[in-house]
């Protein structure tokens, strides 16, 4: 019996908006100390009335149209009854029926197979306190901090058919809400949340069959373990002759498995009913467009764009779009590239993409190890600067292994590549004369490698290259040192 998963996802992205979703209080975001940003409002005081934030409603509605939403013109908040006391008005102001966004379709590239994701619904709701358990068990600690933030809750169709597909759109979704600004979805920090719904069925069934709930999964690499297990799981039961029933459900990293839970209420357990100090949105189609027009270029856009103009691969262009510094620094190093090869005898046409392809390799391996060094904030080198060290990697001014301390240089003086490397002696011996003593000096040193290569094992070269390079502090030109070690062997 082939059996074939059915997944869909229901992710909540906290909104990083400068006051909460109902109040003024400061939205901290997990920063501030424990109960330190609340008011009646917030905390549910009898009397209080709740006024929403219009950049939190702007912010879904920019969300909905990234992912290829329709926008509501009308739209409500509704009230949503349950009883936790990470929950402190016994109610969360949530949307039911009337969510501000609806129908979209998100596209996906998995394995180079383009996919479509279907989305349900996107709706708006404030996120409850957060609860922090004793090790024994015995007791809780809440911190309401958390109360009444904005969250956006975004609903998929059971479109996904593998983990893998639901891994790499959760990672598309963190790159689409940094990209717009409005969440850092920083999963490790519970700042977007998933949980997992899985069922399977038959090859070739359109039925769906009662679902698996995961809740509460905080990173990719759990959302796609979890799933797997829960694949592996209810295949036993199907082979058993044992349909699984429907179950909510927790990951734990530690064991690698998933777990029973409490049973998950449906919408007529929490009561829904609209809530009556919000009154109805409506919203013209004139202000939709609007909001329509003001969507920057999202990450799958610019990756399209990377891999055409730049030449850039696929990973590459991922690594530096999901840091805005670093993506807005290749395009302008790219374009520096792109002016030189314009106005420079000393670069070819066809050189352009082997340089921006080194620029990107640069950034990715080197750039960002300096600054994760250094700890500064924002990055001192220039585009124009960086385009001038590919330049002289690409000449073979300078080796490979003097990039990084040139880099670090021009990290804390913001100066010119040439001077630097001038100044740490990391110019690339490229002169015949200024090798030729050291290589015949190695080749003395090394008769039984020379006559090991003679016989017609060249990798003798790499070891004799490597004492060249000893010797020469990594200065010689790798390439040169190679040609001069064959031409004087011979």
């Amino acid at each position: 019996m082939k059996l074939q998963a059915v997944i869909g996802l229901e992710i909540h992205v906290q909104l990083k908006t400068k006051s909460k979703m109902f109040c003024s209080c400061s939205n901290v975001l997990g920063d501030g100390q424990p109960n330190t940003s609340i008011c009646p409002i917030c905390m549910g005081y009898p009397g209080t009335l709740p006024v929403p934030n219009a950049q939190a409603i702007a912010w879904i509605q920019k969300a909905g149209v990234a992912l290829g939403c329709e926008l509501a013109q009308d739209s409500k908040f509704d009230r949503k009854s349950y009883f936790y006391p990470d929950l402190p008005k016994g109610y969360q102001i949530s949307q039911y029926d009337k969510p501000f966004c609806l129908k979209g379709s998100f596209p996906l590239v998995v394995s180079g197979q383009e996919r479509v994701i279907g989305i349900t619904r996107i709706h708006l709701e404030e996120d409850a306190a957060k609860n922090t358990h004793s090790k024994d068990g015995k007791s809780t600690l809440v911190d309401y901090n958390r109360a009444g933030t904005p969250l956006m809750e975004i609903v998929t169709e059971p479109d996904f058919a593998s983990p893998e597909e639901a891994r790499i759109f959760l990672q598309e979704l963190q790159r689409a809400m940094r990209a717009l600004g409005i969440s850092d979805a920083d999963m490790e920090k519970g700042q977007m949340r998933c949980d997992a719904n899985v069922s399977l069925r038959k090859e070739g069934e359109t039925t769906l069959y009662p679902k698996t709930e995961i809740k509460n999964v905080n990173s990719f690499k759990f959302v796609e373990k979890a799933l797997l297990f829960e694949i592996d799981r209810q295949k036993k039961l199907w082979e058993a002759g044992d349909v699984p029933t429907h179950a909510t459900r927790g990951w734990n990293s530690e064991t690698g498995k998933t777990e029973a839970q409490r049973e998950k209420e449906e919408a007529a357990d929490y009561r829904y009913f609209p809530e009556p100090d919000i009154p109805p949105f409506h919203f013209t189609k004139e202000e939709l467009t609007e909001i329509k027009a003001s969507i920057p270029e999202m990450p799958w856009q610019a990756r399209a764009r990377f891999m055409r103009e730049y030449n850039t691969s696929e990973a590459n262009a991922n690594v530096l779009l999901s840091d805005e510094e670093l993506a807005r620094l290749y395009e302008d190093t790219a374009s520096e590239i792109a002016q030189a090869d314009l106005e420079r005898t000393d670069i070819a046409g066809e050189e352009q993409g082997i340089l921006m392809k080194l620029a990107a390799n640069i950034i990715l391996n080197d750039v960002r190890a300096v600054r994760m060094e250094t700890q500064a904030d924002p990055i001192r080198i220039t585009a124009e600067n960086l385009a001038e060290l590919a330049v002289l990697v690409h000449q073979g001014k300078i080796g490979s292994n003097a990039v990084r301390p040139v880099l670090a240089e021009m990290q804390k003086t913001g100066g010119d590549p040439d001077p630097i490397i001038e100044k740490l002696g990391l110019a690339q011996v490229s002169d015949t004369n200024q090798l030729d003593d050291v290589i015949a000096h190695v080749i003395s040193e090394n008769p039984d490698v020379v006559a090991k290569i003679k016989a017609g094992k060249e990798a003798g070269l790499q070891y004799l290259m490597g004492q060249v390079m000893a010797k020469t502090k990594g200065a010689a030109n790798p390439g040169m040192v190679i040609e001069l070690l064959k031409k004087n062997i011979q």
